[in-house]
């Protein structure tokens, strides 16, 4: 089929994407929800601004989707944006959120499109390990919740990462893919890239009373894979 990819540069998203390609459907586009608030119920907010260089790491035309962040009318106003597409389809990252796999379906149902999601169900340590183990280079870029600290910010996800997830599931309950807010992450290089994200610069802004933060990539370019740091 020929689908569009919700992707916000996260790896859930990226994934995602990556088995539908895998399976044999052509993604002719990214769409990208841009909140206008930081508390989207829906999606994904920091660093969005990079996503025109992640669409060309990909080589798949962008659609960016404005959206108010208001909840309930982000999802229409996503749907708005999806209605004008050339697809037969849209491929998401949902693993276990209900939240977000109800409104994406009812979106496809209205529209006439398919709804995929490859990783919905799935076991959510299964997805890490699944991204560690094909080479995704992925880094924490916001966390929100009790056990993280401002060391997460810009943290590389890898095998010792995933074993403290498992235990700050185990002590404070916490989804470990971040379906529930907990952190976002951003995709530097994957299998599908032709070129890799570096961060030429960025910064840490950290809230103690939450606690809470984010790294704001303030710089960042495209580079040739054998040359990304």
């Amino acid at each position: 089929m020929r689908l569009a990819a919700l992707v916000s540069g996260g790896k859930d998203g990226m994934l995602a994407l990556h088995h539908a390609v895998w399976d044999g459907h052509e993604v002719a586009y990214i769409v990208t929800a841009f909140p206008e608030r930081m508390d989207s119920w829906m999606f994904h907010v920091p660093n969005l601004h990079i996503m025109p260089l992640v669409a060309e790491a990909l080589g798949v035309p962008l659609v960016r989707a404005p959206t108010s962040g208001v909840k309930e009318r982000e999802v229409e106003e996503l749907k708005s944006a999806l209605a004008g597409l050339d697809v037969d389809g849209i491929v998401s990252g949902a693993v276990a959120s209900r939240y977000q796999k109800e409104r994406i379906d009812r979106i496809c149902r209205e529209l006439g499109l398919e709804s995929l999601a490859p990783l919905w169900g799935r076991d959510e340590l299964s997805v890490l390990r699944e991204v560690v183990e094909l080479g995704f280079r992925v880094i924490f870029v916001g966390v929100f919740a009790y056990g993280f600290d401002a060391s997460w910010l810009g943290r590389k996800l890898d095998e010792q990462a995933v074993s403290d997830l498992l235990a700050l599931r185990e002590r404070y309950g916490i989804s470990l893919v971040g379906e529930g807010g907990e952190y976002e992450t951003l995709v530097l290089d994957a299998p599908l890239y032709r070129a890799a994200l570096e961060i030429v610069e960025a910064r840490k802004k950290w809230d103690p009373f939450r606690p809470s933060g984010v790294l704001e990539v303030l710089g960042a370019r495209l580079v040739e894979k054998d040359a990304k740091l």
